[in-house]
């Protein structure tokens, strides 16, 4: 059981520790382009864009029951309300109150 307190109070002051140690990267860099392999890259970015032009545009649905559906007329534009409120008689209340 001493064994056991002893390597967890190791495992705890240890773990500070372990993170204050500076970051080593043991990979190498990778190796810079050369002027050729930049203009081979540039060129081919080139005509992958011209490729991406040339793809046509979507087309508009692509729906079985599209045909199918009753077209909704367009109805003309309601008149404004000042001008249906003048052309209309007015009404006025007449009789008794029922309630």
């Amino acid at each position: 059981m001493k064994l056991f307190r002893l390597a967890a109070v190791l495992a705890v002051l240890a773990g500070p520790a372990y993170a204050q140690m500076p970051n080593i990267n043991l990979m190498q860099d990778a190796p810079s382009k050369s002027p050729e392999e930049k203009a081979i890259e540039a060129e081919r970015e080139k005509a992958y864009k011209e490729t991406l032009k040339k793809i046509p545009d979507t087309k508009a649905s692509s729906d079985p029951w599209g045909g199918m559906r009753a077209e909704q007329p367009k109805q003309p534009a309601a008149p404004k309300a000042s001008s249906a409120a003048t052309s209309a008689p007015k009404k006025t209340k007449s009789g008794t109150a029922a309630n």
